[in-house]
């Protein structure tokens, strides 16, 4: 069997040496997976579109521009998925509490169920999860130029022994939308805060 000159073996050492340390330094400067955000390679920019928020104001495209918004589709008689999720989001805002104020995302409740979720009703829904919360409504047709061009489903559903009573079943995915008014990553259910709040530190980076 051959054996290796003297002089061979410390060369060998220091070549094995730093091929490790380029395995380490390649995995060190490996990004960060995401875990659960779907990123969208382009960001889709939002139609025009005019809602109204739980103050009475015009809620448009422009409210969107200059910040990141986390939005939401659901209603205020939702039993458990809206609640559920505006409980996680209001746990993500706290986990995003020491971000400076620009990077912080604004959090948008849409509804869709108009005929209920009046202004001052969306008023106090939203702010008993977070008293930043923004609760948005309007009228069908304008409600749905929105969720159309988001990808949002909805429908209508009879609650048996309700008269007149019904429910709504909904996408419950979370969107966030970019400081360009644009639909930058979708967040599909089931949501947890963790996991959306190191989401969106790593898309923040990214975009910086």
């Amino acid at each position: 069997m051959s054996r290796l000159p003297r002089f061979a073996l410390p060369a060998l050492v220091a070549v094995l040496a730093a091929v490790l340390g380029a395995v380490v330094a390649l995995q060190g400067n490996r990004p960060e997976p995401l875990r659960k955000a779907l990123v969208l390679d382009s960001p889709r920019p939002l139609p025009v579109f005019s809602l109204t928020d739980h103050d009475g104001a015009s809620f448009d495209r422009a409210r969107l521009e200059g910040h990141w918004t986390l939005m939401f589709f659901g209603f205020t008689h939702c039993p458990d998925v809206c609640p559920t999720t505006l409980f996680t989001l209001a746990r993500v805002a706290e986990q995003l509490g020491n971000l400076p104020d620009q990077d912080r995302p604004e959090v948008v409740m849409v509804s869709v169920d108009p005929n209920r979720d009046t202004p001052e009703i969306l008023a106090s829904y939203v702010a008993y999860f977070h008293p930043g919360f923004v609760g948005v409504t309007g009228d069908m047709p304008r409600i749905l130029g929105l969720t159309q061009a988001m990808g949002v489903a909805f429908a209508y559903t009879p609650v048996e022994g309700s008269e007149g009573g019904y429910a709504v079943d909904h996408t419950a995915s979370i969107f966030l939308v970019d400081p360009t008014g644009r639909l930058a990553a979708i967040f599909g259910s089931p949501h947890v805060a963790d996991d959306i709040a190191h989401d969106y530190r790593l898309i923040l980076e990214s975009r910086q």
